[in-house]
């Protein structure tokens, strides 16, 4: 009597492993190995510290993931056009010394009582300067055929050098106290304002994907140039303005952090390159391109931060945790390669 027993056990134990292995696929197919990746962070490093899950340090890793979700939201529209953007991290060191030395100039000119104003054109300017940037990274790849790759680690270098050249290296200080305490240190309504700044943004470019014909065609590029340019759509103009949006992201970056130190600086954003391609990969965007998801990419930067605050909690050095960064990324782009068989397969 206990034969049959055991064999219905064994027969329903079965379709269950095959449910749970089935479900667990599915979750790959359609966000990538973020979940994964973010499950694995919080048993690890929880069980290091139980400061890690605590309320407080959660909040400071979602402040602190404010810049590196708005550079990743560009890096997200450079990626899914079938490119990348390796020059933000100039886009947000350009826009750090440009909007301060246009601050510090027109305070000199202009009337204590128009501080307003030059906090307003010295942003403008630093917005200006990445507007720039992304320009000649879109005329490149868009224009002249250029490898992203080439184009915008050409780009890059060029623009550290001018930060360099315009600054001598040395911070730029003496801007107008207004400008870092509104958006440095800024609340409304009690939400820290570079938080609400991030909150819009990844709202913004969320209906530009998934409500606009823009979106439609930046993904439609991505996944098919050839294609999308025999059903009329101008990919030129698209791939275009993708790299314009992604330059521009990059500089609200780059103004929030110039706020927040005081000062402008050409050393920052240095890996911010990196950071945001490993959310975006890590978040489930393919390098082949026209495939991207908003809100994952707004988790995906968030997890880099946590990672990097749990390597710091358990006390792991700065050369380590680049290690640890880079494997992380090599990695993640074998399992995209991994998901995009597996996706190219189910079609």
């Amino acid at each position: 009597m206990s034969m049959p027993t055991t064999t219905i056990a064994e027969d329903t134990s079965v379709p269950r492993s095959n449910a749970l292995l089935a479900g667990l696929r599915a979750v790959f197919l359609r966000v990538g190995v973020l979940p994964f990746f973010l499950l694995a962070t919080l048993i690890a490093f929880s069980l290091v510290s139980k400061e890690f899950l605590a309320l407080q340090n959660l909040t400071n890793v979602a402040r602190q993931s404010v810049y590196l979700i708005l550079v990743s939201l560009g890096q997200m529209l450079a990626l899914v056009t079938g490119g990348f953007d390796l020059s933000v991290g100039t886009a947000i060191a350009l826009t750090s010394v440009v909007s301060a030395l246009a601050m510090v100039a027109l305070s000199h000119v202009l009337p204590p009582d128009m501080l307003w104003l030059v906090t307003v054109l010295g942003c403008c300017a630093g917005l200006a300067a990445a507007l720039v940037i992304g320009s000649i990274n879109g005329l490149g790849v868009a224009v002249f055929g250029v490898s992203p790759f080439i184009m915008t680690l050409g780009v890059q270098s060029v623009g550290a050098g001018i930060a360099l050249f315009l600054t001598g290296g040395v911070p730029v200080s003496g801007m107008p106290y207004e400008f870092g305490d509104m958006l440095g240190f800024g609340r409304v309504l009690d939400i820290p304002v570079p938080v609400l700044i991030a909150l819009v943004a990844a709202a913004t470019i969320w209906l530009v994907m998934n409500r606009t014909r823009l979106g439609k065609h930046i993904q439609a590029v991505g996944g098919n140039v050839k294609a999308a340019r025999l059903s009329g759509v101008n990919t030129t103009k698209v791939l275009f303005i993708a790299y314009i949006m992604c330059a521009l992201l990059a500089s609200v970056a780059g103004l929030l952090l110039t706020a927040r130190v005081g000062s402008g600086e050409t050393n920052l954003g240095g890996t911010i390159a990196l950071e945001s391609i490993a959310a975006c990969v890590i978040a489930g965007v393919s390098l082949h391109g026209g495939i991207g998801r908003v809100e994952n990419v707004v988790l995906g930067g968030f997890f880099i931060v946590l990672l990097q605050n749990g390597m710091n909690i358990a006390q792991i050095g700065s050369y380590m945790q680049m290690v640890l960064l880079g494997s992380l990324l090599v990695l993640a782009v074998i399992l995209d390669q991994f998901r995009y068989r597996l996706l190219v397969g189910e079609r």
